[in-house]
């Protein structure tokens, strides 16, 4: 790479990072103003246009907020944990590719920060470190709640961190691939479904691989701690949770790292299942601006059904978090990949019709089986009322 490559390299980190912040800003807009329509209220109105400048507003006031740092905390990990926990997000976002590329002085700069052969691993790998963050957080503040809350947010994301890697690993199966960019051109084209030559449909994985996507988007709020998964800041109990004993800037860090990592987790769903930034046909004219209009379409789209999810179900008891966590999601995942895994190398062994007639079979069975309980039961029941 010569002098001109590393510029490019620099620029595009740079407006990566803006340009996530500025998505970071809308998306708490436009988080605000989606509740607030579902509960019949305006949203905030006063600081820009419809409040659009409101998230920037509260980013003002918190910066020039006093920071308290308390007595008892450990006072350099205190200052490092909202680090840990804000920085992984902007790296796991490095491997996305949310565009095709664009020519700039002779050069062919793709729309993607770093296109590594192991990008799903790189993704798992940020995950991570935001565990420390709140850990480090929590136990550093000198104080119960933070503590409890952290160890309640350690706990559910290791948890529901393992049922996020079963979905990946159905979709790497599923594509063959670990890289992201790999993973996006697999989805190209169009296949009909059911056979019928008059209903195309997109190549995406979200449709194969449904179930994956869904225990995707479970696991992703989870791992995000938002509603109905956000125990660790449970205000009804935890006063705030692993940041309760923080203000300022130091808060607003924790704040954005957890938006970040939401839009990065949608920006993931959104590579994987949605097929990227693939869309329909698109005129020829600023080639490069449709791709990453689509991609920006579909990670609207996506954090819709984040706010909708919100602004609509109650939070879990932890105790039931936990439990759906492992003894639901866990065993599910474990499932599915044992059944992509089927489908992807039984057809090339035993042929495509033979595999059908087998799980149609075996799914036959285990309907016929899991009938006879009911039969025998309702037969008890009609013999008691006589």
């Amino acid at each position: 790479m010569d002098l001109l490559d590393w510029v490019l390299l620099v620029a595009r980190v740079v407006i990566v990072f803006f340009a996530l912040l500025i998505v970071v800003m809308v998306l708490i807009w436009f988080e605000r103003k989606v509740v607030a329509d579902m509960q019949t209220r305006v949203g905030p109105m006063r600081a820009g246009p419809r409040g659009v400048l409101i998230t920037l507003a509260d980013g003002v006031k918190l910066f020039f907020k006093e920071g308290i740092t308390p007595t008892n905390a450990d006072r350099p990990v205190y200052a490092i944990a909202p680090i840990l926990a804000m920085f992984p997000a902007f790296l796991a976002f490095a491997v996305i590719p949310f565009g095709t590329h664009v020519h700039v002085f002779g050069r062919d700069v793709p729309f993607q920060l770093a296109d590594i052969n192991i990008g799903i691993l790189w993704v798992l790998a940020m995950a991570s470190p935001n565990v420390y963050g709140i850990v480090l957080a929590g136990w550093s503040s000198g104080s119960n709640y933070p503590l409890l809350g952290s160890v309640r947010s350690s706990a559910q994301m290791i948890s529901y961190e393992v049922g996020m890697g079963l979905s990946l690993v159905a979709v790497l199966m599923y594509s063959g691939h670990l890289s992201m960019t790999a993973i996006v051109d697999q989805q190209a084209g169009v296949f009909h479904l059911l056979g019928l030559g008059w209903l195309p449909f997109p190549r995406w994985n979200f449709v194969p691989q449904f179930p994956a996507f869904v225990v995707y988007l479970i696991c992703s709020l989870a791992e995000t701690n938002r509603p109905p998964f956000d125990l660790a800041e449970a205000e009804t109990e935890l006063v705030a949770g692993f940041h309760t004993e923080y203000s300022g800037i130091k808060f607003a860090m924790f704040y954005l790292g957890e938006y970040v990592n939401t839009v990065t987790v949608a920006a993931i769903a959104v590579t994987l299942f949605l097929g990227g930034w693939r869309g329909p046909a698109y005129p020829a004219v600023i080639h490069w601006f449709w791709p990453l209009l689509w991609f920006l379409l579909k990670l609207v789209l996506v954090m819709y059904v984040y706010v909708l999810i919100r602004a609509t179900l109650p939070r879990m008891r932890y105790d039931r978090l936990m439990s759906f966590g492992w003894k639901v999601l866990i065993p599910f995942g474990l499932v599915w990949v044992l059944a992509t895994g089927a489908v992807v190398v039984l057809p090339e062994v035993y042929g495509r019709r033979a595999v059908l007639v087998g799980a149609a079979a075996i799914l036959g069975t285990v309907l016929l089986v899991s009938s006879l309980p009911a039969l025998f039961t309702a037969g008890k029941k009609e013999q008691v009322r006589s």
